[in-house]
């Protein structure tokens, strides 16, 4: 008889998400880059460029470095955001032995723990892509004005609202998840309150 397959250890499962955040933080940034290089390099060079990034080698090389560099983006934009961070979650602990010790009781419920292995996940994309909307932003509008393109100041405006309109929207939501998560982990080990002491009822007297 065929055993049921066992379920994926919750090591692994995190190992993965944190793989694939990385990646598709870095996978933002490389394309901001790329089409920063191209707009610099101009409409010439750009061209001969295209039929080497679309071979086998280039796109390995491409993925192996976008990863390298998701984890340096998310590193970076940890780093800018870390006085923010720190702020909202005084909000919720008084110190940082107090997060320490409550991280430590949430890890003690499966449950709790997966949520908040997930609400991290979204938090660290949204932080990386607020560094990738800015580059793509400007890589775009360099790219715009380097290239031959009708209606090009119409483009620019476009481009820089959408563009600045999507890094603050990662933004607000890099803060509510992080609001949100601080509040949820202090109210979810804070301590039950202690139950009044009932009085000590008195024996009926006998008949």
């Amino acid at each position: 008889m065929t055993q049921p397959p066992q379920p994926e250890p919750s090591g692994a499962v995190a190992a993965t998400a944190m793989f694939v955040e990385v990646l598709v933080v870095g996978i933002g940034f490389l394309t901001g880059l790329g089409i920063l290089a191209t707009a610099i390099a101009g409409p010439h060079a750009g061209h001969r460029l295209v039929p080497l990034l679309g071979t086998p080698l280039a796109a390995g090389a491409a993925l192996a470095f976008a990863y390298a560099l998701g984890i340096l983006i998310d590193r970076a934009a940890d780093l800018i955001l870390a006085p923010l961070r720190r702020k909202l979650r005084r909000q919720s602990f008084t110190t940082s032995g107090a997060y320490a010790q409550a991280r430590l009781n949430l890890a003690e419920v499966p449950a709790l723990a997966a949520r908040a292995d997930y609400a991290r996940s979204r938090l660290r994309i949204c932080r990386g892509w607020i560094l990738d909307s800015v580059l793509l932003t400007l890589a775009t509008d360099v790219a715009l004005a380097r290239y031959p393109v009708q209606n090009r100041p119409a483009l620019l405006v476009t481009t820089t609202l959408l563009g600045s309109a999507i890094a603050v929207g990662f933004y607000l939501s890099w803060h509510t998840i992080t609001a949100t998560g601080y509040r949820k982990l202090a109210l979810q080990t804070a301590p039950a309150p202690a139950l009044p002491a009932q009085p000590a009822t008195s024996a009926s007297p006998s008949p």
